[in-house]
């Protein structure tokens, strides 16, 4: 489906920072998702947390663990954990606030980003650091069940654009945060987080329109997951499909995974869906979908339909677009990028990419990280886009 590895977390979970009343009163309001039906991005729970680049390394920032309403791919509420963060520089009235989409961690609970960002575990914090660095707030999804009841939905793309989002609206709506309704917003993801924050810019206009998104950083998106899970089967990335799978099957429970998996694929997915990246992807590596299947879903109708569901392309994001890719990208075709750039083009939307020359999937969300700030800043001061469809 997708491989998409970027950052990896421990498979064993982090002693929890904030206090066991706090923690016990998140949990309970977790658990009680079902039957909360507040709007989309309200705050459910919210407890003290930490932001640590390395551990123990000092930021000068408050950070804090959410829990907040959001919204299933098929429409339904849910809740969705994350971690908001704040500067502590003097800094009066408005500042900028990146919702940041980070890249695959894993499906197990521990990975979750809220898991490691307190315990300097995350990896990366550096470059979320030099957002904070910069004077903005920052708030990091989660996404859905990652740290909450149920399995991870990986690579389901109404999802994560869905819980990019509203984490942005629980950024604002946290009193302590101190960040008004009116906050200017940016949007910033890679790999994993390429095709959320691609889908945050897709639905941002429908879905959250009195946001005030000024732009979305956004590369190595997996814009076609059919297209990606092709190239991956066989290879080392592809223990990254079998992930997919399952995250597309915790969306959409029909499509029934089990009934495809034959006893050493059920045992690989079982492990996946409670450990981090590093050890699945070794596990899964080298693994051709006809080893751990009896069949294969992706060829079937009911898979398909659910695949280009999460397909980008189809909807020109409201604000501007700076999108990236690496020329030698690994486990997400070059093609695949050039192709959703073309679709936004041809539906009028303000997109400049570009293309990294030297590197490959995991280097590109480093050595572009500069250059996607430094687009972001220009946004937010207003200054004209250099499109280049």
């Amino acid at each position: 489906m997708a491989a998409l590895a970027v950052s990896a977390a421990p498979a064993t979970t982090p002693t929890a920072i904030a206090s066991t009343a706090s923690t016990d009163a998140a949990a309970a309001s977790t658990d009680a998702a079902a039957a909360y039906v507040g709007a989309p991005g309200d705050v459910v729970a919210s407890a003290p947390s930490a932001f640590h680049p390395l551990p123990g390394q000092p930021t000068g920032t408050k950070a804090w663990k959410i829990h907040y309403r959001s919204t299933t791919a098929a429409g339904a509420p849910t809740v969705v954990s994350g971690t908001v963060v704040v500067p502590q520089d003097g800094r009066t009235g408005p500042r900028p606030l990146i919702t940041y989409a980070v890249g695959t961690v894993g499906m197990g609970d521990s990975c979750a980003p809220s898991a490691n960002l307190p315990h300097g575990t995350a990896m990366e914090a550096n470059l979320i650091q030099q957002l904070t660095l910069r004077g903005w707030a920052v708030v990091v999804t989660d996404y859905e069940g990652l740290g909450t009841p149920g399995v991870h939905t990986y690579t389901v793309g109404p999802s994560a654009g869905h819980a990019v989002l509203d984490a942005a609206r629980a950024a604002t709506r946290l009193p302590e945060a101190g960040l008004p309704a009116d906050t200017p917003i940016g949007i910033m993801g890679y790999s994993q987080g390429g095709q959320a924050s691609s889908w945050a810019a897709e639905l941002q206009g429908s879905y959250a329109p009195e946001l005030q998104v000024k732009g979305t950083a956004t590369g190595g998106v997996p814009g076609d997951l059919r297209e990606v899970a092709d190239f991956n089967n066989g290879s080392f990335g592809s223990g990254l499909i079998f992930m997919a799978a399952a995250g597309q099957d915790a969306a959409f429970p029909e499509l029934k995974l089990d009934s495809y998996l034959n006893p050493a694929g059920k045992v690989l997915v079982a492990g996946m869906k409670e450990n981090c990246v590093a050890i699945n992807s070794i596990a899964g590596s080298f693994k051709r979908i006809s080893d751990l299947t009896t069949r294969n879903p992706l060829d079937q109708p009911d898979w398909r339909a659910r695949l280009n569901q999460s397909r980008l392309g189809s909807a020109a994001p409201a604000a501007p677009v700076y999108q990236y890719h690496a020329l030698g990208d690994e486990l997400i075709p070059y093609g695949v990028g050039r192709r959703l750039r073309s679709d936004w083009c041809a539906r009028g939307a303000n997109v400049e990419f570009d293309t990294i020359w030297i590197g490959e999937h995991v280097s590109g969300v480093i050595t572009q990280s500069l250059q996607a700030g430094n687009w972001l800043a220009d946004r937010f001061a207003g200054r004209p886009t250099h499109p280049n469809c």
